[in-house]
């Protein structure tokens, strides 16, 4: 039978999400994964697709529901555990498999869970191929195997060894730097996948590290999404412990954010700022971020004579502009660093060695490696709008605000160049709400803007 989505779930270009029981049910994750690996393979279920999950405490039911499916269809599966999710796209790419899903619903609460669809580039679907799949959803009973033709199963444990491996060896990442350094390192993991992995990393750095919520036992004591207001803790324990930076990751370690010494959060876009200037400082190349993320990056690119082109938000849009521009680097502004050395996806374990490696070689501590460059406020709110009605809201946007410059590749984005000002409002992929994003010089600006696109949205709904 063909797959039935639920009105209630939550499909992206990324794959699906939901809250576990409802809509999300073992069935469900069953099906999907069969129809995935028939898609992936053509209908002939001949190859292997890589799995790996998250520390959530419905990662082990989904995962075996997703295993069920995929040998139901003749795949064989390698079975990677828990593990970060670059290290599963890491991993599909490196041993050739048809594509790889990931169980895991990144910054959402612990009562969501989701899907992630890998394809044999070790990347996410495009909207392409995530189009043609949803389809195949509608339409096609996947074929099953016979009885003697099911997939096998395989458990490969080493995968983030070789991930971390791989970092270490670098040409941007100079170890013996680092390790002369030997930084105090401060880390709260919100007892997500990345816990074990970055205590790994950062004791093979050279660092002392003092953790909290290093546990991967996936029931997250607050929001875990490493935003600026969710950190209060782990600048607690920056100050208490003396540590020269904070980082904080979500629960499946794609995300980096940053506290200064002080204890101060410096915001998820400042991540992928000091990330690409150590990158430009040994390379000079295009630079890819996404619509929403802060100018800053955009100031960094130009210190070093790079050019930076904006995507439409998703980590798979802007691996697709890298691989477009020969990005030298790239991410989101949420913390998400890529570098196509390694790969072509979002890796917290990455972005953690690279900051580390800037602080280290400039012998500056955090705040002064940020005060280095401009500063802006970015706000972000999330409201409550129809998505039928979103045409019209853009076009209320528009012709109130006035803008210099408008992008509509992904949403509507409003910038004002002339006083540094931008406004980004779009669906989210994630959740049922609309997102409003500004940023300006300070704060006062950044919140008017936004304050303004919600009343005219209201006007509109």
């Amino acid at each position: 039978m063909p797959v039935h989505l639920p009105d209630d779930l939550m499909v992206s270009v990324s794959g699906v999400r939901g809250r576990v029981g409802a809509p999300l049910t073992p069935e469900l994750i069953t099906g999907l994964a069969a129809a995935f690996g028939a898609f992936m393979t053509g209908g002939s279920g001949s190859g292997t697709v890589c799995v790996g999950r998250d520390s959530r405490t419905s990662g082990p039911m989904f995962l075996r529901a997703v295993v069920a499916g995929l040998q139901s269809v003749g795949c064989d599966v390698v079975d990677l555990g828990a593990v970060p999710t670059p290290t599963l796209l890491m991993a599909v790419r490196d041993r050739g498999a048809v594509g790889g899903v990931g169980i895991t619903a990144s910054h959402n609460p612990a009562e969501w869970n989701a899907l992630k669809l890998v394809s044999e580039e070790g990347i996410f679907l495009d909207a392409e191929r995530s189009s043609r799949f949803r389809a195949y959803l509608a339409c096609e009973d996947p074929p099953r195997a016979a009885w003697d033709a099911l997939g096998s199963l395989t458990e490969d444990p080493d995968a983030w060894g070789r991930h971390l491996d791989r970092i270490l060896a670098l040409p941007n990442i100079d170890v013996g730097v680092i390790r002369e350094r030997a930084p105090v390192v401060a880390v709260d993991c919100v007892h997500g996948v990345g816990g074990p992995i970055m205590r790994e990393l950062l004791e093979a750095l050279g660092c002392t590290v003092a953790g909290i919520g290093m546990e991967p036992d996936g029931r997250f004591p607050r929001d875990p999404e490493p935003t600026a207001a969710n950190l209060g803790d782990l600048g607690t324990l920056v100050r208490e412990s003396g540590a020269d930076i904070g980082l904080a990751v979500d629960p499946d370690a794609d995300r980096l954010s940053l506290v200064d010494e002080t204890g101060t959060a410096l915001g998820e876009d400042l991540t992928l700022a000091l990330a690409a200037a150590t990158v430009l400082a040994r390379t000079v190349g295009p630079v890819v971020t996404n619509l929403s993320t802060s100018q800053v990056v955009e100031d960094v690119a130009r210190a070093f004579g790079a050019e930076l082109h904006r995507a439409p938000v998703g980590e798979v849009n802007v691996a697709r502009r890298m691989q477009a521009e020969g990005a030298v680097v790239g991410g989101e502004g949420n913390g998400g660093v890529i570098l196509p050395a390694l790969h072509l996806t979002r890796d917290a374990p990455l972005a953690a060695a690279l900051i580390l490696q800037h602080i280290a070689r400039e012998s500056v501590t955090p705040s002064e490696a940020v005060a280095r460059w401009p500063s802006y406020e970015i706000v972000k709110e999330k409201v409550a709008f129809p998505r039928e009605h979103l045409g019209a809201g853009y076009r209320a946007l528009e012709a109130d605000l006035g803008a210099e410059v408008k992008d509509a590749s992904d949403g509507l984005r409003l910038a004002w160049p002339a006083r540094k000002a931008w406004l980004h409002v779009r669906p989210s992929g994630t959740e049922p709400v609309v997102r409003l994003i500004a940023e300006a010089p300070d704060d006062r600006q950044a919140r008017a803007l936004v304050t303004r696109a919600a009343q005219v949205l209201e006007g509109v709904a």
